[in-house]
């Protein structure tokens, strides 16, 4: 497409115009929030959160707004925001997406991964649920979870839960993301430890998708099973009980590892409490080597012929994407930098963060680099990007060149390397801003 880089920047702004017609319905007061002419309207508002990078209100102002003298004072705009739901930015992340996307399939699925990544903010003694008091005379921090599904081979984020650190529950998310996911087309998933539990792995089966998940093969699913030693790759087939009876233990003598009692306690809709069948659960199990001494056990319920070992080793090595995708969107695009210490405004600027991850990306994964006789493959250099395309965002740079300047910020890929960089720590020295 001509000029992409403008469409996508004229969809984003399209859908900010959509939304701020119908005000009433992201804000906390609807028919009183945003039904006067003020100098910062709901369109602005919008617009200001997903141009921020982590400064000061004022500077954020000063940079975004455009204008020879403020427009309004800090306290105003602080005012305004808290008029808005974090739904508002949470639907404009969909819908922005959403509009934009053009998947890229792999073998005809699309490589999903999931993950989780805590956000520290400043401290907020006033909401438990996120608050962490120092011990022994250590500095006391708040936290929040932010749970996403990540489409590896576009780079954009397709959803995120944030909850808050002490109530979180990573698979509870996971399962409502699965549930809630509008993809026609079909998923592999793809994600670390932790995420094997029953119920999981049943939500993701009957949603018709398929996973491939690294287990621990102690205090795990496959734990009570007899595995040989070195690589492997069998298939399992379990059956789930509500009942210890005597037939049960027997068999659990007979089958070890095979039947498995289910407490009441572990969460598992698709055997009710007082139910009395086996339910039968079925997967595969992949060990392989990864170096001399280690190994990666994998489940999946992918089917052996079309998705041997080897190629189940290359798509889990694949799910490091997610890994390198929060580190940009934390330390490149902003979201280790919070202006607030209140949980509703914190999750206004996660989803206006992850709503500019997904402009840089598409923006930059559209450029083609220039091929040259050079010694390394070359990539985009994807923080000298962001700056770049959040520049084009606010005004500063003009449709054509933005292409054309991220052409030129270019880095190698050297492949292989082991011996790692040369860092020096860097004392941090904080500053004091206006904090909503």
């Amino acid at each position: 497409m001509k000029n992409y880089p403008k469409y996508v920047k004229s969809t984003l702004n399209t859908v900010i115009r959509d939304m701020s017609k119908h005000p009433e319905d992201f804000c906390s007061r609807p028919g009183k929030d945003f039904t006067r002419k003020r100098k910062l309207p709901f369109e602005k508002i919008l617009s200001l959160l997903v141009k921020m990078r982590g400064h000061s209100l004022r500077d954020e102002m000063l940079d975004c707004l455009d204008f020879e003298e403020m427009p309004a004072s800090v306290s105003a705009l602080v005012q305004q925001r808290g008029k808005i739901l974090p739904e508002a930015l949470e639907y404009l992340f969909h819908k922005f997406t959403a509009t934009c996307e053009k998947p890229k399939l792999y073998k005809g699925y699309r490589l999903l991964a999931v993950d989780g990544s805590d956000l520290q903010f400043t401290a907020n003694p006033n909401d438990p649920l996120s608050y962490f008091p120092g011990a022994n005379g250590q500095k006391h921090y708040s936290f929040l979870h932010l749970n996403a599904l990540y489409d590896l081979n576009s780079n954009l984020y397709l959803d995120a839960i944030v909850q808050k650190k002490r109530a979180a529950n990573e698979n509870a998310a996971f399962i409502n993301m699965v549930n809630r996911s509008q993809i026609a087309q079909p998923v592999i998933l793809i994600a670390d430890r932790g995420y094997e539990a029953y119920n999981t792995l049943e939500h993701i089966s009957r949603k018709g998708w398929k996973y491939l998940i690294r287990i621990k093969e102690s205090n795990g699913i496959i734990s009570p099973l007899p595995l040989p030693e070195g690589d492997f790759d069998l298939p399992v087939q379990l059956f789930l009980t509500r009942k210890q009876n005597k037939n049960v233990k027997a068999l659990q003598k007979e089958f070890p590892g095979i039947y498995r009692f289910l407490p009441v306690h572990v969460h598992f809709p698709f055997l009710p409490a007082d139910s009395s069948v086996f339910y039968p659960f079925s997967f595969r199990i992949v060990r392989f080597k990864i170096s001399d001494d280690s190994t990666e056990t994998l489940i999946t319920n992918l089917d052996a012929d079309t998705f041997p070992a080897e190629e189940l080793k290359r798509l889990y090595h694949m799910r490091w994407g997610i890994e390198t995708s929060f580190r940009q969107l934390k330390y490149t695009v902003g979201l280790s930098l919070f202006q607030s210490k209140k949980v509703e405004y914190i999750t206004q600027e996660v989803f206006a963060r992850l709503t500019m991850y997904n402009f840089c990306e598409l923006i930059t994964s559209h450029v083609v680099i220039q091929k040259k006789r050079r010694k390394y493959v070359y990539q985009t250099n994807f923080t000298a990007a962001v700056h770049i395309c959040r520049q084009f965002l606010r005004g500063a740079v003009s449709p054509p060149k933005v292409e054309a300047l991220i052409n030129k910020e270019v880095v190698p890929i050297r492949p292989g390397r082991s011996i790692p960089r040369r860092t020096k720590n860097i004392k941090f020295n904080g500053f004091f801003y206006r904090i909503a």
